[in-house]
């Protein structure tokens, strides 16, 4: 059986890629296709596979300004002759789907969101352009959102990494999709008996993660918090900081440990369609303080490996972190470790591989 894996793009090791390697697990012999493929960025797991683009990565500056070519990634994916695979995989959160493949192949796409500046991001996509600018990109938004809607009728079977976004599906796609949770290596974490004095944000830094709250929030409070990350907004950020908020770069995957371990709690203020850093704090034994809402609600229990607010704003979040302190004691770092312990890779891959294997043989 030929199998062929399309994911949007592969700049970065980021949560998309890490299930992709799930998945590559599965199929060692797969081959990848992608719009732009930035080698030295990828890890070696991936690297191993025959990695094959579309002509967006051909075009001037597009390992940097991909995100600038969206416009020609329906065409450059209807050009993709995929007729000579069985199974093909697709990895959709920018557009993987629309290519060309034989009627008997069965197409399953892994979900991490429809495309969120397509749907409920669109207008805070478009805010940073001027009046003209919009007009054009609103116009032809409206055409990709009719791609988007008409290929994904083609997939045979969709998984979403979540029940946020299972829902998004149906609302924008109108499919059905089976929940099948991204995982981690639970044996990269651990707990840590140090006294906890910071509290920790690690995220990129752009405008939907909502780390302006916390930095407002953490400023009114005094309390220590370190942020971990790098993105457009690191120098506005550290800015409107005051001294008690810390901001570091390049850490690698041992530190980054480290400081989760040693943390009070994780402070999560966006709307994820799943979230897979809180999962590490959790694995870490620590808890997350976290804005009520998206796929984050599929894994956090409140008073036992969360701490809720209900309103996205740096009051909401204040009162909510005052109220943690208070009941900070009944957080339990073997509990909170224990209630993510099936999101490990092993589970995720037996999911997968199970579902595929009953879905693709129904259609034989």
């Amino acid at each position: 059986m030929k199998v062929a894996i399309v994911h949007y793009w592969l700049v970065g090791m980021r949560g998309g890629e890490k299930v992709l390697e799930n998945i590559c697990s599965l199929y060692p012999d797969a081959d990848i296709y992608t719009h732009v493929y930035t080698k030295k960025n990828i890890s070696n797991k991936l690297n191993k596979h025959q990695i094959k683009t579309t002509f967006i990565n051909h075009l001037p500056f597009a390992k940097s300004f991909y995100k600038y070519y969206l416009p020609l990634m329906p065409l450059a994916l209807k050009l993709l002759d995929l007729k000579k695979y069985d199974l093909i995989i697709s990895s959709e959160s920018g557009p993987s789907k629309g290519f060309k493949k034989k009627d008997s192949a069965f197409h399953v796409c892994y979900c991490h969101s429809p495309m969120r500046y397509l749907y409920d991001m669109k207008d805070e996509y478009l805010k940073k352009y001027n009046f003209v600018i919009k007009n054009i990109i609103n116009w032809y938004f409206k055409f990709l959102q009719k791609w988007d809607m008409k290929t994904a009728q083609s997939i045979d079977l969709i998984v979403a990494n979540s029940s946020f976004v299972s829902n998004r599906i149906k609302k924008y796609w109108h499919r059905d999709a089976i929940v099948i949770h991204p995982t981690i290596n639970c044996d990269d974490f651990y707990i840590s008996t140090k006294e906890k004095e910071y509290y920790l944000i690690i995220s990129e830094l752009v405008r939907y993660k909502r780390i302006d709250i916390a930095i407002k929030a953490f400023n009114k409070l005094n309390k220590k918090l370190y942020v971990i990350g790098s993105g457009p907004l690191l120098n506005k950020y550290k800015k409107i900081a005051n001294n008690n908020i810390k901001f570091f770069q390049n850490i690698d995957d041992s530190k980054k440990s480290m400081y989760l371990s040693n943390c009070r709690a994780l402070i999560f203020p966006g709307i994820e369609d799943f979230g897979i850093t809180p999962i590490e704090a959790m694995a870490s034994g620590r808890p997350v303080i976290a804005f009520k809402s998206g796929g984050v609600l599929d894994y956090m229990k409140e008073n036992i490996n969360a701490f809720f607010f209900e309103e996205q704003t740096e009051q909401s979040l204040v009162n909510s972190i005052n109220n943690f302190e208070i009941k900070e004691n009944i957080f339990k770092p073997n509990i909170i470790m224990d209630s993510i312990k099936d999101f490990n890779h092993d589970n995720f891959k037996k999911e997968f591989r199970l579902l595929l294997t009953d879905s693709f043989q129904s259609k034989l």
